[in-house]
């Protein structure tokens, strides 16, 4: 156990950060299936940009790598596209 009262907050702090991470990455997984089962042309459309912007968002806090960010963008935005 820590000992140091920096190092008591920094524990704390980093189990409130775990758990909006995994929140946040759970939520936009589920929004990246939602879009991949969706076969409406226009719902599709309309989910794309804020699946889009949850994954940006995930990526700018490195909760997935930015590579990563890129070929799920790639991939949803080409799906979207051919329906």
């Amino acid at each position: 156990m820590a000992n140091h009262k920096s190092a008591l907050k920094r524990i704390r702090s980093n189990e409130k950060k775990r758990l909006l991470n995994r929140y946040q990455h759970k939520t936009t997984r589920n929004a990246i299936k939602k879009l991949r089962e969706t076969t409406d042309a226009k719902e599709a459309n309309e989910l794309l940009p804020s699946v889009v912007s949850m994954i940006d968002k995930l990526a700018k806090r490195n909760v997935i790598h930015s590579n990563k960010a890129a070929n799920l963008k790639s991939s949803l935005t080409k799906k979207v596209a051919a329906l």
